[in-house]
């Protein structure tokens, strides 16, 4: 019986430890207001990938300079295309929409447990965009300490 438990445990493992696929939606308009991320924020764990959809069209998602953790790779999808990316090292993720950067088409990632003190918003963000992460500050990040 110790056996075949030990066995199953060791076969299902993997499965259990398997990283999660998170999925995000490019939109002209949501309850937020226009040109959302939804979700707008996300606490993922280090190895778990985001899946970004663009429902509609005109829609990328590229990171922000400044606002990745320090050795973390950046990334710009192409547009009208569907992108998976995987999020590995720890700390606050500031991601945006190039086309619709201006008008706050922001979101923010949590990978692992980053301090609230490396949660530092790049002075250049245009007004919109700082709105909005404030937005999301307020309402999520609070919960998630």
């Amino acid at each position: 019986m110790r056996t075949l438990l030990l066995l199953a445990c060791v076969l299902f493992m993997p499965y259990l430890a398997a990283d999660t696929l998170h999925e995000v939606k490019m939109l002209n308009m949501n309850a937020t207001g226009p040109m959302p991320f939804e979700p707008d924020f996300l606490a993922i764990n280090p190895g778990d990938s985001i899946r970004f959809v663009p429902e509609h069209r005109g829609h990328n998602v590229g990171t922000i300079k400044h606002f990745i953790p320090e050795g973390a790779a950046t990334f710009m999808s192409k547009i009208d295309e569907d992108f998976t990316t995987q999020f590995t090292l720890e700390g606050w993720y500031g991601l945006r929409c190039p086309p619709h950067y201006t008008m706050g088409m922001v979101m923010l990632v949590k990978v692992g447990n980053p301090s609230i003190d490396q949660l530092v918003l790049p002075d250049d963000l245009p007004a919109a965009a700082l709105e909005r992460f404030n937005m999301i500050i307020d309402q999520h990040v609070a919960v998630t300490r």
